[in-house]
């Protein structure tokens, strides 16, 4: 008889089938707890997913604020041009990269295949400029100067340039009113990175992927003023792209206005007279080695005196900020970070550093009084100054026997300070220092040197004053090369790499003589020195240079004024800065800088100067003039140019004659004065945004006046005074 039971199933059949029932119930489980998850604890965030796969943002972008001068007149501003952008998204899905739509897009711009593959290129470690540093998910610009006849091309044969638009585009103009490009001053635009949009997510003012950003300049420090907000409006989409509807509209914000306190007039002529000046440099002959002076860079900085704000600031070499607007060209951009054209990005106003000569000497005639030697005592002005087996001379050796601290400064007497910092270095404790006063280089600090002057521009350098602490953090930093390098009885260079590194870290006798002659390792800016002779013609006080002037509304109701502020006072009594001002006025009447003020109308606008030439190691000397008035403080330098007054004079001369309306002689036409006083008011913008600006007008140069005939036949000989600063 068969013990199958009546069903027919074995017990390995009944084990097999629960085994499948309990399959069958656990995916149903693990299914239904899916679906609770996605459904009910996430299915609000999965439902928001899904809808904005049917969403779609517009970006309209914000206006960008101008940058205005005094007066209003447009130093940066904005103009609508055609602008042909490629997606490179878009072109990315294409089988060969998109590279036959760029060749056919080169054909109708008239630019080379490269050119514009270049253009959509990404920025990375390995690939140089140019190329994309913006995000790779918004439109691309591959020129903003195509003509209609391009772009009614690109948008008619859209089947060939898929990816591809042309569409007028307000975009960023640099004026340049009158010739003006103040280019360092106002920066450049680029486009957003992807970083930087990370970095601004939750800020109050985060970036959109079509956002330009200022990176130098202007454009930078005011950057989330100008900026402005763009405008968002979110549409609801089929699936085929089709619009169902209006979901969300942010409408957007143009940017604010930037008010300077550059006028675009003296900014023409000062820009002019630097160029002017190196040029004429160039064709002068450098005494000692018998070669052409190379002038290879310069600056020049006018501030208000009473207030420390910018009227004009020039550098040079200079650039177009305009070749950085719609994307900059390999050929720009090797052209200005290139050794070759001398780095035209640079602001040397803020950023070149160099000795400042006979104009540091107003800061060592401060420390020698804070030591305690008068101000109208009688100092030794020899011919040379002896320092162990070393002599140190006046300049062309010329000496003037015993004469006061301001005698000392009208005739830029060297061995006058060179005693006064000796003196003060042996006081100190000469090699073996205890609690030394260190008054020379606790004056430079005070005065504000050695950090940087607080100027509304980034990347100002802090200059440097080499006291003690530098001494031994630069020697730990080379010791081990000097001590290297070093010989006791080799060659000049491995006998100085020798000494060095047995006591480098030592301040020495001689580092004190020249440091008080603003020789040596000391360096300054143009900024710094401007705002050093800016307090003492206001009475002492040290302001922060500043450039903006005022935030102004895009409909001008809205004002916030950029006021002056100060970082501090001069660190001397009022009789000093008396002393110092009578003795500023000599250089001008009867000094080194007189020769190039013959004529000044100095009872109607008393004129004070102190002139410079800076040795500098393996160049040539480096001019520096620092003059100021009553109401406005002028400083230039020019690098390798010869002597402070003979390279920069004419042209720091011409610039006041410009701003007071001057004549070749000294006298005055009001009408043809460009800013006798500072702007007291702010320009006036309308509520539709306008602005009634003056139109600038080319700067028309004098004719210099050739010397009187004893002055040329005196440096003509080398005895002139202007042989001595």
């Amino acid at each position: 008889m068969s013990n199958i039971p009546e069903t027919g199933r074995t017990p390995r059949v009944r084990i097999r089938l629960v085994i499948i029932q309990v399959l069958v119930f656990s995916l149903f489980l693990t299914l239904g707890g899916r679906l609770w998850y996605l459904q009910v604890r996430n299915g609000d965030e999965y439902a928001d997913e899904a809808n904005g796969n049917h969403v779609q943002r517009v970006v309209d972008p914000a206006v960008r604020g101008s940058i205005l001068d005094a007066r209003g007149v447009p130093l940066a501003d904005n103009q609508t041009r055609l602008v042909v952008s490629a997606s490179r998204t878009e072109l990315m899905k294409m089988k060969d990269d998109g590279d036959a739509v760029l060749t056919r897009l080169a054909g109708v711009l008239g630019m080379t295949p490269k050119e514009v593959g270049n253009k959509v290129r990404l920025c990375n470690d390995e690939t140089p400029q140019p190329c994309w540093n913006g995000s790779p998910y918004q439109p691309i610009p591959i020129t903003d100067e195509a003509t209609p006849r391009q772009a009614l091309q690109i948008r008619e044969r859209a089947e060939d340039f898929p990816g591809i638009t042309a569409e007028p585009t307000a975009v960023r103009r640099y004026a340049a009113p009158g010739g003006a490009r103040t280019s360092q001053v106002l920066g450049y635009l680029s486009p957003v990175t992807d970083e930087e949009i990370k970095a601004a997510e939750n800020t109050s003012s985060p970036f959109l992927r079509s956002d330009q950003v200022g990176r130098s300049g202007l454009e930078r420090t005011y950057d989330k003023y100008l900026r402005g907000k763009a405008g968002v409006t979110s549409y609801e989409v089929d699936k085929l792209g089709r619009v169902m509807g209006k979901t969300q509209a942010d409408p957007g914000t143009p940017g604010s206005n930037v008010v300077t306190s550059i006028d675009a007039r003296v900014q023409r002529v000062a820009e002019y007279e630097l160029n002017q000046a190196m040029k004429t440099a160039r064709q002068q002959t450098d005494k000692i080695t018998g070669r052409k002076y190379e002038a290879d860079s310069g600056a020049v900085v006018v501030l208000e005196s009473k207030t420390g704000r910018v009227v004009s600031m020039a550098s040079q070499p200079d650039y177009d900020p305009n070749a950085w607007v719609g994307g900059i060209s390999g050929k720009d951009y090797a052209r200005l970070t290139s050794k070759k054209s001398n780095y035209p990005l640079l602001n040397r106003a803020t950023q070149g550093q160099a000795p400042p000569g006979s104009i540091f000497k107003v800061i060592s005639a401060s420390a020698a009084v804070r030591a305690g030697h008068s101000f109208d005592d009688k100092y030794n002005c020899s011919s040379s100054y002896s320092l162990g087996n070393r002599s140190f001379a006046n300049f062309e050796s010329k000496g003037y026997g015993p004469i006061t601290l301001g005698r000392a400064l009208e005739v830029s007497c060297n061995t006058v300070f060179y005693a006064l910092g000796h003196s003060e270095w042996k006081r100190d404790g000469g090699n073996k220092p205890k609690n030394p006063d260190d008054w020379f280089y606790r004056t430079a600090k005070d005065y504000g040197l050695g950090k940087e002057t607080g100027i509304d521009l980034p990347n100002e350098v802090s200059g440097r004053i080499p006291d003690r602490q530098w001494k031994k953090d630069f020697w730990k930093a080379n010791k081990d090369a000097w001590c290297k390098q070093g010989k006791k009885n080799g060659d000049y260079a491995e006998r100085i790499a020798f000494e060095n590194c047995l006591e480098g870290n030592r301040l020495k006798a001689g580092d004190s003589v020249n440091y008080a002659i603003g020789q040596g390792d000391i360096l300054v800016t143009p900024i710094q020195m401007a705002t050093v002779y800016s307090a003492i013609s206001n009475g002492g006080t040290l302001y922060d240079p500043s450039v903006g002037k005022a935030i102004v509304s895009p409909d001008g109701k809205q004002v916030e004024e950029i006021k002056p502020k100060s970082h501090g006072k001069l660190p001397v009594d009022d009789k000093t800065i008396a002393d110092l001002n009578e003795a500023l006025a000599g250089v001008a009447t009867r000094g080194t800088a007189s020769w190039r003020f013959g004529g000044w109308p100095q009872d109607k606008i008393p004129m004070h100067a102190k002139t410079g030439t800076a040795q500098v190691y393996g160049k040539q000397t480096t001019g520096w003039l620092a003059t100021y008035t009553d109401d406005y403080t002028i400083v230039m330098t020019i690098s390798q140019g010869g002597t402070g007054s003979g390279s920069a004079g004419p042209a720091v001369r011409n610039i006041y004659n410009a701003i007071y309306g001057l004549d070749a002689k000294g006298q005055q036409d009001p009408k043809k004065a460009l800013l006798p006083k500072p702007h007291s008011e702010l320009p006036k913008i309308e509520p539709d945004g306008s602005i009634d600006a003056p139109e600038i007008k080319p700067y028309e140069p004098q004719q210099e006046e050739p010397p009187a005939e004893q002055e040329l036949a005196a440096a003509l000989a080398g005895t002139a005074p202007w042989r001595r600063d």
